[in-house]
């Protein structure tokens, strides 16, 4: 009688496992899942953009895939994006809130916020005060042009030499940024900066890397001392470290004369009338570390990228030196309005990151109502990849999706033009806010240093290896870098 009884409790257990991994009517299509763990042996969890390819191959632009328990709709190329980001965009616009990484964050921030009121008025209040701060203004400007200068310095130390540009990119992005937020920088051997970008650079791997979706997909072995828990120590100290400056700023402050986004912050919560203020101290750590990220990794690792390319294609290099000297004779620096000038510049700023890839699978979005997608009944609440990269290398999108082409941003006539297919910074009410600061930052620091030196891929190093490590964001492989001053300098 006992053994009958174990024998029909595991038949419904396993039952009940299989109905867990059946999709709805009408759901997109995918491949046959397997109970508790999903599809996750369909895919490379070190790096599975290919896999993810591959199974768009099969099923379409449309389909799903059950990571672990959870039911996740991966959309691909130019048109579903289009439908889904820009045309649906508020349907679209959700955040997923039971992952890896809203435990991490604490659900506080601004990157991983719902959709809704809160989040309106809180990316509302950041596009503001990031503007009033600089973005595409001379202010901002300035402050990147200063921060180049410290870049600057080391390179010429190395002149026929070769330097490892990785952690020096790293701090150039993160100071800009943090001089936005809070009126800081850091020299490039302070132990801070240091401790701020092991910390980001860690979570971006873990973040998208196989224990984020070991930890999403088998929930009971969330609180054993596994890889995944080091995100949580690095949050820690990063909350730690801007709980420091924001009670700093706190001493110092002089309310209603705001000196970057942290004091315009703490005015807002001077004018909290009641308790439905979105706005809170608690929240401020992780809003400031959200930006933070935004602006650092993504900027860094699409300069690693840039320089890599340039070092490997000198070809390129030569002709952006040459636009660079005619339009700048005379001039002491480069100013951002000099990119309308500059169209072969400006197309192989957006080949490089066309072809960084830098963040290829977006950020999670989840659908905010009952939807519909190409043919495709979408419930509330579902989680949907988005596969920017595959935008970004699509067939019959570019004139040469595979490989380094600037010429997939010119015209017949040598002008500069950028293809709708062109969304590194996603697309619609999500868009990253950082876009503008990334923009102007990209185009000052490859112009001010390739009018200043000569990049030369070391004799001793090898082959160049372009395939990036896998991570929420990607990363180039260490290399190093050939400094020449050149001749005119």
């Amino acid at each position: 009688m006992l053994t009958s009884l174990l024998v029909l409790g595991l038949c419904v257990a396993l039952l009940y496992l299989c109905l867990q991994t059946q999709r709805p009517k009408n759901f997109p299509p995918g491949p046959a899942a397997v109970p508790i763990i999903g599809n996750i042996l369909n895919i490379n969890l070190m790096n599975p953009l290919v896999d993810l390819d591959r199974l768009a191959k099969r099923y379409g632009n449309v389909y799903s895939l059950f990571i672990g328990p959870k039911l996740v709709v991966v959309l691909s190329g130019l048109k579903v994006m289009k439908q889904a980001l820009v045309i649906k965009g508020a349907e679209f616009a959700g955040r997923p809130q039971d992952l890896f990484i809203n435990d991490v964050t604490q659900r506080r921030g601004i990157i991983l916020e719902d959709f809704g009121p809160k989040w309106r008025e809180q990316r509302r209040f950041a596009l503001m005060t990031l503007r009033n701060f600089g973005l595409g203004k001379q202010s901002m400007e300035e402050r990147i042009l200063a921060e180049i200068k410290h870049i600057i310095e080391p390179l010429e130390q190395s002149v026929g030499k070769t330097i490892n540009p990785q952690v020096l990119f790293h701090n150039a992005a993160s100071n800009v940024i943090f001089q936005v937020l809070c009126s800081k920088r850091y020299d490039y051997d302070d132990a801070v900066i240091k401790l701020i970008v092991l910390c980001f650079r860690q979570n971006a791997k873990l973040a998208n890397g196989v224990w984020a979706m070991l930890y999403d997909s088998i929930p009971m072995i969330r609180h054993l001392p596994l890889p995944f828990m080091q995100a949580f120590k690095n949050i820690q100290t990063l909350t730690n470290l801007f709980e420091v400056l924001v009670a700093e700023h706190m001493e110092t402050r002089v309310p209603g004369e705001p000196r970057d986004f942290l004091d315009c912050y703490l005015d807002k919560l001077d004018e909290r009338g009641n308790d439905d203020s979105t706005f809170s101290v608690e929240r401020l750590s992780m809003y400031l570390l959200d930006l933070h990220f935004a602006g650092t990794d993504t900027t860094s690792n699409t300069l690693l990228t840039g320089f890599l390319y340039l070092m490997t294609h000198p070809q390129v290099q030569e002709r952006c030196q040459q636009e660079i000297d005619e339009v700048l004779e005379g001039k002491d620096e480069a100013s951002f309005e000099d990119r309308h000038k500059m169209p072969y510049i400006q197309a192989v700023i957006h080949e490089i990151q066309r072809i960084a890839n830098t963040v290829p699978l977006g950020v999670y979005h989840s659908t905010t109502k009952d939807t519909e997608l190409m043919g495709y009944s979408i419930p509330k609440g579902a989680v949907i990849m988005t596969r920017l990269d595959s935008v970004l290398e699509e067939e019959g999108q570019w004139k040469s999706p595979h490989g380094f082409h600037p010429e997939n941003f010119l015209t017949d006539q040598g002008e500069f033009e950028k293809p709708d297919a062109f969304m590194p910074f996603s697309a619609g009410p999500r868009v990253c806010l950082g876009e503008g600061l990334a923009r102007m930052e990209l185009f000052l620091i490859i112009v001010t240093l390739l009018r200043r030196f000569k990049f030369v891929w070391p004799e001793d190093a090898g082959e160049p290896d372009y395939d990036p490590v896998f991570g929420i964001i990607l990363t180039p492989k260490p290399y190093s870098m050939g400094i020449q001053l050149r001749a005119s300098q």
